[in-house]
């Protein structure tokens, strides 16, 4: 018994274990934690996760936030500081009234301390976290400081931006799946040919949605962008699916079969043709994981469960739920909107050669935009760049940051970790020369604060365990540069030079440096990844169609695609977050490669029942168009609404990308790809299985015309 009449004779089974199969799901959903922090993806080999581990193994604090204080008296600080201590996840607090301890003579205190720590109108001070900067229990003591924080306290730092990153994802999060459904829906119910068969898609693909969610509980976490996005692009990525069992099911119905027979052919006949598709959208999805950077494995994993997940829900709830209903599917038909395409396709073939000269045309200039793309790595950018403002109590660390700024010209601060033995002079010396480093607006350690002049046995000990230990004694470093800068890049490396001429074993970490790292980290990933989806995609084309050469026309029609929308972006000096372009040119290419795959498969079967060229690629595209363009539709109303909603700038700008991929490749399956078909028509038939007899029957038709004219 196939697959088909087993689905359709345990019907009943099925619907019922997939209805149980939700509960373990949601909780599963419910459970699986998420991460906010775009750092902790980096390999645990490089030197500044090793020493954000020493940091948190020697002195027992993770993340950091400098709090600037305006305008609050002495007290109103000390009293600031002691509520601050008290909170769960704070391990450490210090301010300037810790530096200018009754013991020490303020005489003996460095001038660039009072100058940079505290000015007429403002002061700050330094608060370490017991945990890492999105650590769970770090969040929650973000929430607690401003809670018992007045109006006129402002704390700046990753952390904060984390806590603030993940409320806004919290309340948007449904929306966007909302805004998904309905436009998704919407979209469906006017170019398919009924009202309620899209409702069921959506009930079908939703609970994949959610099967495929908690099962993410077996990772034990997911990114944040992993979570916000997953259920609308498994959405979108996977209607095809659901569209190919309806399109089957109706022609068997309209042929004379009755419902069940109907159902089971096609499904079987919905399992074959979806193999192919969703083997190219798995590939796609899986390239991501061999990123170094893991947050691609993160989203690659995930999304590679959903296409599985879409495909098996497909073939066996959907269908379920299509018998269940059938009778209300039936009366709810109606005429598709997308008209007869054979006019069109016959147009397409008679003028492939203007077609192929835009593409000559549109080449160079989408390399060039493609090579120019403004790409992004400041994190407080890739959050506030949505297409919305948020207002300000949503985005309090920005705020924080621009206090920061405004009143110490501090833009981004890191610390040293260096060898606790180094001695007071040489610590000092060490200390002077980064001070001189352009951009550096103060040094605060152990030496830097109090000089050579007092021991080391005669600090404070609440100072000197804040700031070394056995093994290791801090620096922190303020920086008027920005995160991602050349400028902060440039200082970073010139800091390093500095701190390894005195200590060969000191580390630099914190965001400045994680980013920098960050940046040669995806520049080599992105061409890794790039070229093995392409290398994956050409294989299964290969297998799927039996062809040595429509392999490299289906992936050049995509890239091509791929390059004109990220080129897009490179002349409109849009600013793409370092994780998009990686993202965009593996899911494009596996998601929207399915649209050259059916019309080359239909091109295929055309010429292999002899009809000539042009017949055959009209033919191809005729039939073809019409399912095109529905699935890219539907791919794109799954995105562009969450494009235009999202005041997250990263997630807004990924379906702005993902939206407008859909909709290039489309046209350019349907424009560009008959003109190849038609261009290289010898050579397909040439290194094609199944189209080499045409070939030969060609050539022998060719030599016995030319022999009777001789």
């Amino acid at each position: 018994m196939n697959l088909g009449a087993k689905v359709v004779k345990h019907r009943h089974i099925i619907f019922i274990v997939s209805l149980l199969l939700l509960i373990p799901s949601l909780i599963g959903y419910k459970v699986t934690r998420i991460n906010y922090d775009m750092l902790t993806y980096l390999p645990s080999t490089m030197d500044t996760m090793k020493g954000q581990n020493v940091l948190m193994k020697e002195f027992g604090k993770g993340g950091f936030s400098i709090v600037v204080l305006e305008n609050m008296k002495s007290d109103d600080v000390t009293q600031l500081k002691a509520d601050y201590s008290r909170i769960d996840g704070v391990e450490e607090v210090l301010n300037l009234e810790d530096v200018l301890d009754p013991t020490i003579p303020k005489s003996m205190l460095p001038d660039q301390v009072a100058k940079n720590l505290s000015n007429k109108d403002a002061s700050m001070m330094v608060v370490f976290f017991s945990n890492s900067t999105s650590d769970d229990k770090t969040l929650k003591a973000v929430e607690q400081m401003r809670k018992v924080s007045d109006k006129h306290a402002y704390i700046s730092g990753l952390s904060p931006l984390v806590e603030d990153l993940k409320n806004i994802c919290e309340q948007e999060e449904v929306k966007y799946v909302t805004v998904a459904v309905l436009l998704s829906l919407l979209a469906m119910m006017l170019l398919l040919d009924s009202y309620i068969a899209p409702v069921l898609f959506m009930v079908s693909i939703g609970m994949a949605i959610l099967y495929n969610m908690g099962s993410n509980i077996f990772l034990g976490e997911i990114s944040y962008i992993t979570k916000a996005i997953a259920a609308v692009l498994q959405l979108g990525v996977t209607m095809d699916y659901s569209i190919f069992l309806w399109h089957s099911y109706m022609e068997k119905l309209d042929s004379g079969l009755k419902e069940d027979d109907a159902m089971a052919e096609a499904i079987d006949a919905t399992l074959v043709s979806v193999t192919g598709s969703s083997a190219t959208t798995i590939a796609g999805f899986l390239a991501l994981c061999f990123m170094t950077y893991t947050m691609g494995r993160d989203l690659g994993i995930v999304m590679a469960k959903g296409v599985v997940f879409g495909v098996i829900a497909s073939v066996t709830i959907l269908p379920v739920l299509l018998l269940r209903f059938n009778k209300l599917v039936q009366k709810t038909r109606h005429r598709s909107l997308i008209p007869d395409m054979t006019k069109m396709a016959h147009g397409l073939t008679g003028r492939y050669g203007i077609y192929i000269a835009i593409f000559c045309v549109l080449i160079g200039p989408a390399i060039y935009g493609y090579n120019h793309q403004n790409i992004v790595y400041d994190f407080t950018k890739m959050l506030s760049s949505g297409q919305n403002n948020l207002p300000a109590e949503k985005m309090q660390f920005l705020t924080a940051n621009n206090k920061l700024s405004e009143d110490f010209g501090i833009n981004t601060s890191y610390i040293v970790m260096a060898d606790s033995k180094l001695s007071a002079l040489k610590g000092k010396e060490m200390s002077d020369e980064i001070k001189k480093v352009d951009g550096v607006e103060s040094v605060l350690g152990i030496d830097s604060i109090v000089g050579t002049s007092i021991p080391r046995s005669m600090i404070p000990s609440s100072i000197k365990s804040g700031l070394m230990s056995d093994k290791h004694q801090m620096i922190v470093i303020n920086s008027k540069y920005k995160v991602s800068t050349n400028a902060c890049n440039r200082q970073i490396d010139k800091v390093k030079a500095i701190t390894h001429k005195y200590d060969k074993s000191a580390t630099v970490i914190g965001e400045a440096p994680a980013t920098k790292d960050l940046i040669k980290l995806t520049d080599k990933d992105f061409k890794v990844v790039n070229w093995i989806s392409i290398g994956l995609v050409f294989l299964i084309i290969l297998v799927v169609l039996k062809s040595v050469s429509l392999p490299f026309i289906l992936v050049i029609a995509i890239e091509f695609a791929i390059y004109v929308n990220m080129g897009i972006s490179g002349f409109t000096g849009l600013e793409l977050p370092f994780i998009v372009p990686v993202c965009i040119s593996t899911i494009q290419l596996g998601s929207t490669v399915d649209y050259a795959i059916l019309m080359s498969t239909r091109y295929k079967t055309e010429r292999m029942l002899w009809l000539d060229k042009r017949d055959a690629v009209s033919t191809a595209a005729a039939a073809s168009i019409p399912s095109i363009i529905v699935s890219a539709l539907g791919f794109f109303t799954a995105t562009i609404g969450v494009a235009i909603y999202s005041n997250i700038g990263i997630i807004s700008t990924l379906c702005t990308m993902m939206a407008r991929g859909a909709i290039i490749s489309m046209l350019t399956v349907i424009l560009i790809l008959p003109s190849f078909l038609m261009a290289f028509d010898n050579l397909i038939c040439h290194t094609t299985g199944g189209l080499r007899d045409v070939y030969e029957h060609k050539r022998n038709k060719g030599i016995n015309a030319k022999s009777r004219s001789i």
